[in-house]
């Protein structure tokens, strides 16, 4: 991931137009769509977990997004139509 890109807003038109058409792909494995809905979820339910970390819920949850769609492309690239 380069951090540069995360700033772009066309690169979060990208991750929010394919996240879920990976999140529910059969040709991405299971473990790899738990690596993104855990640490999510886990971070939401349980914020006393970290407290003293000031990064907003959101935040973390877009840079777990991020972070997921270019893993995912990188392993299982898109049929090309």
């Amino acid at each position: 991931m380069q951090w540069r890109k995360i700033g772009s807003i066309r690169r979060w038109i990208h991750v929010f137009k394919i996240l879920p058409g990976l999140l529910f792909s059969a040709r991405v494995p299971l473990a790899d769509k738990l690596l993104l809905l855990v640490p999510a979820v886990l971070y939401w339910v349980l914020p006393d977990v970290l407290p003293f970390i000031p990064i907003d819920d959101m935040a973390v949850t877009l840079l777990l997004m991020n972070w997921f769609v270019d893993r995912t492309e990188r392993r299982n690239p898109p049929p090309r139509q």
